[in-house]
């Protein structure tokens, strides 16, 4: 049978938009392959927990067109997570947001404190993770169902420390700004910023080659699951861990009415009867539970997960850094390492609020010594004895080893990432 001209016409559009619309759906999703047929692992006929998973054992293929890196700093408040998302927040390709989820947790539990028990913490983990992926994908508008009163035609000025963040304080999404504005301290990129446009900071997001978040609202490393085995993401994660001595110090004297009765019993020498102890041991029962599923290497987390003492960080950190970015494949720029010289070596009067990041890093990690009576750190050493074996840092027998700053309390550990 002879076709006619325009039915072999007709055919051949027809074949070129199959050919585009396949071309399109493959470029526009990433997904996994199992390219060898198991029966075990990947019988058509065997029921999954995910729809979206193929396999499970086999060799995994993933795609991620943007080529982002996603880098998730998981930490814990004082912990230093300021500091170490400043390594990010400098680098001239790096989009860095500063605690987004603190809008996820005020708006859904708004009361929520530390010392709250751990399913109520929990509540929040659903709906963090849809943000988070949501923001890696640079969608901040997203954003919006949980700042409060809700942005108008996509413009706040309600973002949680949006002076934290360089990419949100410079051009273009603060045209204001001229040449003489680049180092702006964080209050001053509001004031002089004015209202944020979610729209222009999507944009800004969109040209960054990598998206940085740091949280302190995201317990365990576990609860990060779905996301790191997300195809669509190209997760990594770097879990800040600190000496809980030196975290209960640096809240005590940063928090006073919440640790008022620790320093109650830190100033008169009794402990009270009413002490929250919980302030402390959920700290350590989150660092336990985290670093052991990191250390444990469960597969998920190959090639995704490292973990960083504070405390090597503060003594060497340019060192500490190199490695970090070393993890991430990710190069390293001049930004970067001139904030490190600029804000490692200053005092306490550098910083000019509690927040701040300009200090004598590697005297901060140490000045705990001096802010805790003994009683306490012997308390704190009994309640959290397992972590801190755990992570290498050592206990004090009396108040001369506390204060005697020639003996080391930290050991001498290498924590490889998992490659």
């Amino acid at each position: 049978m002879q076709c006619s001209w325009k039915a072999v016409l007709l055919l051949a559009l027809a074949s070129i938009a199959i050919q585009y619309t396949a071309i399109r759906t493959f470029t526009a999703k990433s997904f996994q392959s199992c390219p060898i047929p198991n029966p075990v692992n990947c019988s058509l006929s065997q029921d999954t927990d995910a729809a979206d998973r193929l396999c499970d054992e086999s060799p995994t293929f993933t795609y991620n067109l943007s080529r982002k890196t996603h880098v998730l700093i998981l930490a814990t408040t004082r912990s230093g997570s300021s500091f170490v998302g400043q390594l990010f927040n400098q680098h001239f390709d790096v989009f860095y947001l500063f605690e987004p989820l603190y809008h996820v947790q005020y708006t859904l539990i708004p009361k929520l404190t530390q010392s709250k028990s751990t399913t109520d913490r929990r509540v929040m983990l659903g709906a963090s993770r849809d943000l988070l992926r949501s923001l890696y994908d640079c969608d901040l508008y997203f954003l919006e169902n949980y700042i409060k009163p809700q942005p108008i035609n996509h413009t706040t000025d309600r973002l949680f420390r949006r002076g934290a963040s360089k990419a949100l304080c410079s051009p273009p999404v603060c045209e204001s700004l001229g040449a003489i504005d680049l180092h702006l301290e964080e209050g001053d990129c509001v004031k002089k910023c004015g209202t944020l446009n979610l729209t222009l900071a999507t944009e800004s997001c969109k040209e960054h080659g990598h998206v940085a978040i740091k949280t302190v609202r995201v317990p365990e490393v576990s609860d990060l699951r779905a996301l790191v085995e997300d195809p669509r993401l190209n997760l990594k994660v770097i879990q800040l861990v600190r000496d809980p001595r030196g975290i209960l110090a640096s809240r005590s004297e940063t928090f006073r009415d919440t640790y008022r009765l620790w320093r109650i019993w830190d100033g008169t020498g009794r402990k009270p009867y009413n002490l929250d102890v919980t302030q402390l041991t959920t700290v350590c029962e989150d660092f336990w539970n985290s670093v052991s599923t990191g250390l444990n290497r469960p597969p998920w987390l190959k090639g995704k997960y490292m973990l960083v003492r504070y405390e090597d960080l503060a003594r060497n950190p340019m060192k500490k850094t190199e490695e970090i970015y070393d993890f991430l494949g990710i190069p390293m720029d001049g930004n970067v390492e001139r904030w490190i010289q600029n804000n490692t070596r200053g005092d306490r009067s550098s910083s000019k609020h509690k927040y701040g990041t300009v200090r004598n890093s590697a005297a901060t990690a140490e000045k705990w010594r001096f802010r805790l009576s003994y009683e306490i750190v012997a308390f704190t050493q009994h309640a959290c004895q397992q972590v801190l074996a755990q992570l290498g840092y050592k206990t004090a027998s009396s108040e001369e080893e506390l204060k005697n700053l020639s003996i080391s309390l930290v050991e001498e550990r290498d924590f490889l990432p998992f490659s």
